[in-house]
């Protein structure tokens, strides 16, 4: 069973659960943080200091009062396994979105993903359980079938170079210029809304707005 555990999570009632959950799984060295900053240095100190963590909880997203370098808890998960590879990591998210998932699998290499819900308590213990002592991931069954979707939609580098256009406050008509005078195709209009139709619908994205900040959550852009 871990020895050492940090959870970043926000929210005071979201922090008690995990701690009961911990005190239930006889885990009594802990600490927490409501901001990925201030975990991340945590972490870092903690190798510093040859007294690693061994696990991290960690929620999706974070609600700041102040200035954060890390402001998800996506950003948060990919920035601890390049610091430490062997620690073991588990989100705790209310979030459900396939692609999202997947990416935290793929390019975080988390060992659970918990969903926050009427079992997650069971759900938590049963990942921390698991994954303390096998190599075994976990994945709440409600999102399971995330890992599993095909799709045979795929973005490219012109999707992620409209997204950063986006981000950046260029309007539709003016990427639409800058793709003609790059000679850039497709660049007529109709194919630029078109793509953005198809990436709404697959980050389930209610505007141009939600789309850019969804992609920039998951280090898209």
């Amino acid at each position: 069973m871990f020895k050492k555990v940090i959870i970043a999570e926000d929210l005071d009632a979201m922090n008690l659960g995990i701690i009961q959950v911990l005190k239930d799984l006889d885990i009594t060295n802990f600490q927490h943080s409501k901001y990925c900053d201030e975990a991340f240095l945590k972490i870092r100190k903690a190798i510093q200091d040859n007294d690693p963590y061994d696990l991290l909880i960690s929620d999706l997203s974070f609600k700041t009062d102040r200035e954060a370098k890390i402001e998800s808890g996506d950003e948060l998960v990919k920035k601890v396994r390049e610091l430490q590879p062997d620690i073991k990591i588990a989100a705790y998210s209310v979030e459900d979105k396939s692609f999202r998932i997947k990416s935290l699998f793929e390019n975080a290499d988390i060992d659970a993903f918990v969903l926050k819900g009427l079992h997650s308590i069971e759900e938590l213990k049963k990942a921390i359980r698991l994954i303390s002592t096998s190599d075994q991931k976990f994945i709440s069954p409600e999102v399971a079938s995330a890992l599993q979707e095909k799709n045979n939609f795929e973005i490219d580098d012109l999707d992620i170079r409209i997204l950063k256009y986006l981000a950046n406050g260029t309007s539709q008509d003016e990427i639409i210029e800058i793709f003609k005078n790059s000679d850039v195709k497709p660049n007529s209009k109709s194919a630029i809304e078109k793509r953005l139709s198809k990436l709404k619908d697959f980050f389930k994205a209610n505007n141009t707005v939600h789309l850019v900040s969804i992609t920039k959550d998951m280090g898209i852009i």
